[in-house]
């Protein structure tokens, strides 16, 4: 996994301004979009003077990476600590389409913010597109080493992200949590697949 110089989560503290901020503007920029909330808006509903929230963030462009990097750090951990509750590295490349199906099933399940990001603001912010860029990197690696684990191909691991990937565009589109499902069974045949491939 790619490692943050220094980690957002370590230092924040929700009930600090900068943590509100930071906490707030990641619920309301995933619910509503970027563009449809000002700083104003963001200013009321975490609480703090439009000249603290300036403070701790100059610029809305310095905000949305923060948050960016803020959720990208959330995810690798909550990822991480799921996996954490398999016993076998197959057990654990499967839990990432288990993960993802408890997330679809949730009631502020609005897609994957670092898709919704780059196709709102990705092709005219070269800092946003770097942004998603860097974790879906940081999400293959993390699934090239679950098929190292378990002895399987590099080619495997990128199958795998690509089905991860379209569940969640396709569970945002169509409301369906069990995209994860289907894409969980699909991840098993390749993987039994490739183990069959090498013990042949």
């Amino acid at each position: 996994m790619i490692v943050l110089q220094a980690s957002i989560l370590d230092t924040m503290n929700p009930d600090d301004p900068r943590g509100r901020i930071l906490s707030t503007a990641d619920r309301l920029y995933y619910e509503k979009g970027y563009a449809a909330v000002g700083m104003d808006e963001l200013r009321q509903a975490a609480n703090v003077p439009l000249k603290r929230l300036y403070r701790e963030f100059p610029s809305k462009a310095g905000l949305v990476l923060a948050v960016l990097e803020y959720k990208r750090e959330r995810w690798e951990r909550e990822l991480a600590a799921y996996l954490d509750t398999r016993d076998t590295p197959r057990e654990r490349l499967l839990a990432v389409y288990d993960y993802l199906h408890q997330w679809f099933c949730t009631d502020t399940f609005h897609g994957c913010g670092f898709i919704n990001a780059y196709g709102e603001l990705g092709r005219t912010d070269p800092g946003v597109a770097s942004a998603v860029r860097e974790q879906k990197a940081a999400f293959q690696e993390t699934v090239d080493r679950l098929v190292a684990e378990i002895g399987g191909p590099p080619a495997l691991a990128t199958q795998l992200v690509l089905l991860a990937e379209g569940a969640q565009t396709t569970a945002a589109i169509s409301g369906d949590p069990g995209a994860a499902e289907h894409a969980r069974t699909a991840a098993q045949t390749l993987i039994d697949a490739a183990a069959t491939s090498a013990s042949g």
